[in-house]
């Protein structure tokens, strides 16, 4: 039996196109070692081009054989070609780089690295071989040089230390290891229109880099688009600074690696357009049902700065009055929650974006939302803070099946009719003066 490397030059044939269509490779053309290649061969697929590598493995199920190629796939007609039938085992999730194979001694002389120009199929040896089946086997197996496992807990500055990359960034490739070290938290991230979500199907959106206009598939990035390309390896943290916590390793999906979204750039300015990374697991990672919810409470800033005037907007002081006197509300009763013995808690990366949460001494969760109200809003408020809570229960009912709604408001609504309809629904409707009846299950 002989081994063999099947080279793809893209700008010739769009494997990548191939793929997203659901094609199955069945195929290869092959202009060398005609008489040669065999039924049972094994088969790697390289990519040339600047970021060169291995792809894919499998095997030779028959004799090449004389044929036309489907002309979709190419930039050109080739004419008629030898092809070999072959079946792929697998695709790789992570590109084997063509750098970590030519740092292998035992590919010296490997013919693909001396004449990269040269047509299908590369013979290998033996040793050859052997190396780049090493390679495969690292690249699918768990990374020697990575000892965190999901859930656990580092400083971050001493997961740079270790593993490499900036300490700064959001996105935060490492060059003396092959990981792109990623970090999401609500608490930060929502400033700047970073709205990353955990989905029903396990797995995750994030949002990418740039926190003013619309951000561009550069630096970081570009990085997670073509991390598997580099071999490079996405790993996923709960936190921005101080303590993080590992999510696990993750992959951009196939069919669909990202989507553009709009979102509002850092302090609440313009709609700008953003990145959303659809990225699914890997191998063993943190699930949406294993995520705690909430963190330790982050109590916001109340001296707040109105927002610039613009000529739709409402009085600028009023802006600013009402944001101070809603975060205002939210710290009081966070204090009061922890007063009476409660966990208050603040949105963790995979939580909806509720206000305030709190539990109590039986782990019974509490979702809050808060809002301020003005004669000129209540109508207005009080119809988005219903929806609101009742969308982050919602969100949260598999994770906490249990969990009470509250609408915490300003002051009582002038129209009974609210009262009414929040408790039709399950909400419960409160305002300063009704902290007993709000924490009376509480202290049961």
């Amino acid at each position: 039996m002989s081994t063999w490397l099947l080279s793809c030059n893209p700008k010739k044939f769009d494997l990548e196109g191939h793929r997203r269509d659901g094609h199955v490779l069945s195929s290869w053309t092959v202009v060398r070692y005609v008489r040669e290649v065999a039924e049972g061969d094994e088969f790697v697929l390289w990519v040339a081009g600047p970021d060169a590598g291995v792809v894919a493995y499998g095997r030779f199920t028959g004799p090449a054989e004389h044929g036309q190629p489907d002309l979709r796939y190419w930039a050109e007609d080739p004419g008629p070609r030898h092809f070999v039938p072959l079946v792929v085992d697998r695709w790789l999730d992570l590109r084997i780089p063509k750098a970590r194979l030519a740092s292998d001694p035992r590919m010296t002389g490997a013919t693909v690295l001396r004449q990269p120009f040269a047509g299908s199929p590369h013979r290998l040896t033996e040793e050859e071989w052997r190396a780049v089946r090493e390679a495969i086997e690292a690249s699918e197996g768990s990374d020697p040089q990575w000892d965190l496992n999901p859930g656990e807990e580092i400083r971050r500055v001493d997961l740079h230390a270790k593993y490499g990359g900036s300490s700064q960034n959001g996105i935060s490739p490492c060059s003396t290891t092959d990981n792109i070290l990623i970090f999401t938290a609500p608490s930060s991230g929502h400033q700047h229109g970073y709205f990353d979500t955990w989905n029903e199907d396990g797995t995750f959106h994030y949002t990418g880099e740039g926190q003013t206009g619309d951000q561009r598939m550069v630096r970081g990035n570009k990085a997670i688009l073509e991390h598997a390309q580099f071999g490079k390896r996405l790993r996923l943290f709960d936190g921005a600074r101080g303590t993080v916590r590992y999510l696990g390793e993750w992959t951009l999906d196939i069919d669909e690696p990202y989507t553009e979204d709009q979102a509002p750039a850092t302090g609440g300015g313009d709609l700008r357009k953003v990145i959303r990374f659809h990225l699914i697991p890997v191998r063993a990672t943190i699930t949406a049902s294993e995520v705690k919810i909430g963190q330790d409470y982050v109590a916001p800033d109340e001296n707040v700065v109105p927002a610039p005037v613009t000529p739709s907007a409402p009085d600028p002081d009023l802006v600013g009055r009402n944001l101070s006197t809603h975060r205002k509300l939210q710290n009081l009763l966070a204090q009061e929650a922890q007063r009476r013995g409660c966990t208050a808690l603040s949105p963790d990366v995979s939580d909806p974006d509720f206000d305030l949460a709190w539990r109590d001494s039986g782990d019974r969760l509490t979702i809050c939302e808060i809002k301020s109200l003005t004669p000129a809003n209540e109508a207005r408020q009080l119809r988005a803070g219903l929806g609101q809570v009742l969308d982050y229960q919602d969100q949260l009912s598999e994770r906490a099946p249990e969990a009470s709604a509250v609408l915490w408001v300003e002051r009582e609504p002038s129209e009974q009719r609210w009262v009414n309809l929040c408790h039709r629904v399950g909400v419960i409707l409160a305002w300063p003066g009704q902290e007993n009846t709000l924490f009376e299950r509480s202290e049961e």
